[in-house]
């Protein structure tokens, strides 16, 4: 796991593995090894690798995902906390995976426009695996637009703690 973390911090900075090596001043079949777990770095170099790509090593809580069963359906996965997304990510064009959109199978959506975003997530809301879910929505942008989403009032009776806790509104 930390060698995919080192490789997808250097990926993400668009740095070669020679240029991460000379600014973290190691050297690069040392990184290499560390990226292809060949080798373990210790928890500094980690530190300093990840650094060097313009990243920061942090922890974050651990988003866990419980389900809840439905009148109708499979029942709908729900967060125990929400998340934020990288800008890119969070207003990016996207193809919804064919089991969330399987009515317009290829069609596009950009979630830099509000209104678009919001008809996504109502889909993600209602439909979406704890992976679809974490992939696609953001959790600022789901507060901003929780009092706009057309949603099943199951979905949203079981969403609506998640979005009262992140406000700090009391749940009752």
């Amino acid at each position: 796991m930390q060698d995919d973390l080192l490789e997808r911090a250097r990926q993400d900075s668009g740095l070669t593995q020679d240029e991460v090596a000379r600014r973290a001043h190691t050297s690069r079949p040392t990184l290499s090894a560390y990226e292809h777990g060949r080798k373990s770095p210790t928890l500094a170099t980690t530190r300093r690798l990840l650094e060097a790509t313009g990243h920061d090593l942090e922890a974050v809580p651990r988003v866990e995902f419980r389900h809840h069963a439905t009148a109708r359906g499979p029942g709908l996965w729900v967060p125990d906390r929400l998340w934020r997304l990288p800008v890119r990510r969070a207003l990016a064009t996207l193809t919804l995976p064919l089991h969330l959109n399987w009515s317009e199978p290829g069609r596009t959506s950009d979630l830099s426009d509000r209104g678009r975003r919001a008809r996504v997530y109502e889909v993600v809301l209602r439909e979406g695996t704890p992976d679809d879910i974490r992939s696609i929505i953001d959790g600022a942008l789901l507060v901003d637009l929780w009092d706009d989403l057309v949603l099943p009032r199951a979905v949203r009776s079981a969403w609506d703690p998640v979005i009262r806790a992140e406000l700090g509104v009391d749940a009752s």
